[in-house]
């Protein structure tokens, strides 16, 4: 086939592959569910009469004759000083909706002698997403001038970018680590600020949201010292309630652009499950074949079909693995095929992933295994297909790679491999709860004390903190403030609150996370540091006697040094692996809300939740048989977050049959289900969250389960699950008795992260014990 392979051909062609991929032979029965979103066509307007004809020059050089209707909405609205959000579907031309605005801006405003009379400011999550959007811009070749910046961006550029850039692309990190406390040196860029654009507005979410929510409100306030009060212009292709998103991330109250005018061909979605194997796994449980290995297969057949396609994987290992894997299928077939698949991934050099790109734009390539680095908008164009290995964690992040097949307006067809995954079971077997269901809300908690007293010290820092400033800031900030006064982080003086100390309170702020130092991974004998791992990690995975794989290579951990946050660690060969013990105990703080279920109680509040990592198993390989289990000592800690938590009396459990013996291993196998599935209803990972479950716990005095944020202060997760708790909670029931396994396995109630290596765990007596606690809930 060739590489226009659903363009040229009729239009059930798609389907075909379809059918074909799935009537090979020992295929039967993987693609569960097959789905057809029909084909849209386009709605188009003039030109705004405000539109700058260079530009109109320019799109039409690119052949954009006539915008779509929704891109001349939104620029409208922009250019008349509303902000936007503007949330459709990928390939639906958000750049242009924006670009013709704040391009327009810069070059009506300009002096008689081209100086610059306004500025724009392009905010990426990623520092590749605003190089590909400079190289965009410079394609018009406008005479707007433009630049990135960067860690990676010389002194040269950056003294160019704050005396003469009028278009300024970077990331929240630069704009909260040098822009904004260097505002000084970038005064005359904030005077003239008309816009901020903020691209693929989903991804801030969790803390990263919170915290890039508070550099927005920080951003406002410099603005304003300047005497400028720009423009918001967010975009997402993906996002639930978008002004209420927008909103909470900018601070202003912005416009929702929500109806897509742009043409699409018909999207194929299969719902693709692997089978089970004749292996057994922990505990005895039954194991489906690997959605790599079953991706593999997959991505081999449509390059052999000439089906330009791009396959995501979750780690930078399964890439790695997806494309050898298909290039070894492939060279059975035809030794020439197996050049024409290749990984794509973090760790590569920039100049390596631009071969790449190009490579598949160009057609050198049909098959690419990738990371969600390609889930972005970085343009590449000309895909038919998509395969996804395992659901990418939420609907928005599904929706977005599903959006890179089809780019030019031909059919396209995306298949998604479910894992051996409680969320991906489900998800197989109730394809409404996928594809008839909206994304996910962009979660995450703006008054989060944790993320928002480090702001207000950055804040402090680049200018005395008023009174009304406070405002900017949401309601907490004043409680906040008094706080971090008497704490002497603050000092009060008539003018309002300053900075007390000389270092740059930034510095110490990872916008990314929830704070903490990172642990230094050191070779022992050369005192090189050969990577790092997340402070909130290190006791389970850095532990001394740890196995640690890097970089394809096995360390054994000698030493952890806490106080001085350094793991040193040697290279070893060794046939085994190491899995931590951890205890865990939950303390109920204080609860914020709460509601009944007939005499079941559902409660959402904050909890101090307590971990200490006591052992590790030594697990030989690749049987996964324990042969040692080692004491540790290392201390506990802990964790002040917001918790989700039902509990149920025993009066019910009596009624319902439940023994005593029963009750820990239902709690626990209801806990990991749930925790699961909370993404489907959150934006989160199911490593965000934790759990603690429990047949008689003392705060409560009965069996309560509790689902927890992962992080200081909460990131909202656990508060969406209090707010959608009926489904979300019903459709864990359903998760469990839908799945064909006999005693539990990974499908429903076993969990990777579990402390306790998933024990007790009781499948069927977690089902009764969620139909005692639903049966007083409501129906939605």
């Amino acid at each position: 086939m060739s590489t226009d392979l659903t363009s040229a051909a009729p239009a059930g062609r798609t389907r075909d592959v379809v059918e074909r991929l799935a009537a090979a032979p020992g295929r039967e029965g993987r693609l569960r569910h097959l789905e057809v979103l029909p084909a849209r066509q386009e709605s188009t307007a003039d030109w705004p009469a405000w539109a700058h004809p260079v530009l109109t020059s320019a799109f039409g050089r690119r052949g954009v004759q006539r915008p779509w209707l929704h891109q001349v909405i939104a620029a409208d609205a922009a250019h008349h000083g509303q902000s936007v959000v503007l949330a459709t579907g990928t390939a639906s031309g958000k750049s242009l909706a924006y670009q013709l605005p704040t391009l327009s801006a810069v070059l009506e405003a300009r002096g008689t002698r081209g100086e610059r009379g306004a500025t724009v400011l392009y905010l990426a999550p990623t520092k590749a997403l605003a190089h590909d959007q400079a190289a965009s811009l410079l394609a018009l070749d406008s005479d707007v001038r433009l630049t990135t910046h960067d860690g990676d961006s010389s002194r040269e550029l950056r003294d160019w970018a704050r005396d003469h850039g009028e278009y300024l692309l970077t990331n929240p990190d630069m704009l909260h680590r040098s822009l904004l406390p260097g505002h000084q040196r970038w005064a005359k860029f904030f005077a003239k600020l008309r816009y901020v654009v903020i691209d693929e507005g989903h991804h801030y979410r969790g803390v990263f949201g919170a915290h890039v929510a508070q550099v927005m409100r920080r951003l406002r306030r410099v603005a304003a010292m300047y005497g400028a009060e720009p423009t918001f212009f967010v975009c997402s292709a993906t996002m639930a309630e978008p002004e209420v998103s927008a909103r909470r991330l900018t601070g202003v109250d912005c416009v929702p652009v929500t109806t897509d005018h742009s043409p699409r061909g018909a999207v194929h979605i299969g719902l693709w499950e692997p089978p089970l194997t004749p292996h057994t796994g922990e505990n005895g449980a039954p194991v489906r074949r690997a959605a790599s290995t079953e991706t593999s297969d997959l991505l081999a057949d449509l390059v052999a079909e000439g089906v330009p396609t791009l396959a995501f994987v979750r780690s930078r290992r399964g890439v790695e693995h997806v494309a050898v894997r298909a290039k070894e299928l492939l060279a059975e077939v035809d030794p020439t095929l197996p050049g024409q698949v290749a990984a794509y991934r973090g760790g590569y050099l920039p100049e390596e992933r631009r071969a790449l790109e190009a490579a598949l734009r160009e057609g050198r390539l049909t098959g690419l295994a990738a990371t969600n680095a390609l889930e972005l908008g970085i343009d590449v164009n000309g895909l038919d297909a998509v395969l996804i290995a395992g659901f990418p964690g939420t609907r928005a992040a599904m929706w977005q790679q599903i959006g890179r097949a089809g780019r030019q307006g031909q059919d396209a067809l995306a298949v998604l491999v479910a894992r051996d995954d409680p969320m991906d079971t489900f998800l197989v077997a109730h394809p409404e709860a996928l594809l008839g269901a909206p994304v996910e809300a962009n979660v995450f908690d703006t008054d989060n004390h944790y993320v928002l007293a480090p702001h207000l010290c950055c804040a402090a820092h680049e200018a005395p903190l008023t009174e009304a400033d406070l405002q900017v800031f949401g309601p907490q900030a004043r409680t906040v403030v008094d706080g971090l006064t008497d704490a002497g982080l603050l000092r009060r003086r008539p003018k309002g609150w300053f900075w007390t100390d000389r270092a740059r309170p930034g510095d110490h702020v990872d916008i990314r996370g929830a704070g903490g130092a990172q642990v230094s991974l050191v070779e022992a004998e050369s005192g090189r540091v050969v990577g790092t791992v997340d402070g909130g990690s290190s006791h389970s995975t850095a532990h001394p006697g740890a196995i640690y794989l890097h970089r394809g290579e096995t360390w054994q951990v000698e030493e952890l040094d806490l106080e001085h946050d350094v793991a040193v660690m040697r290279r070893v060969q060794v046939e085994f692996s190491t899995q931590a013990r951890e205890s865990t105990e939950i303390e109920i703080v204080n609860e914020r809300a709460h509601r009944y279920w007939g005499e079941c109680r559902l409660s959402f509040g904050e909890v101090d939740v307590t971990h200490q990592v006591v052992s590790y198993l030594t697990r030989r390989q690749p049987s996964g048989d324990v042969v040692a289990e080692t004491p540790l000592d290392l201390p506990e800690r802990t964790l002040r977050t917001t918790a989700v938590w039902w509990q149920v009396p025993d009066d019910l459990l009596a009624d319902a049959g439940l023994e005593t013996v029963d009750l820990p291993g239902a709690a626990h196998a209801a806990e990991h289900c749930s925790i699961g599935l909370l993404p489907l209803f959150a934006t989160c990972d199911r490593w965000d969250i934790g759990g603690v479950s429990t047949a008689r716990h003392p705060d409560t005095g009965v069996l309560t389960v509790f689902v927890h944020d992962g992080h200081p202060g909460g990131a909202g997760f656990a508060e969406r699950g209090y707010a959608t708790a009926e489904t979300w909670l019903r459709a864990t029931r359903k998760a469990i008795a839908a799945c064909e396994c006999a005693e539990g396995c990974p499908s429903c109630v076993q969990s990777p992260k579990c402390g306790n290596q998933n024990n007790p765990l009781d499948k069927h007596a977690a089902i009764r014990l969620l139909d005692v606690l639903l049966a007083g809930a409501p129906r939605v």
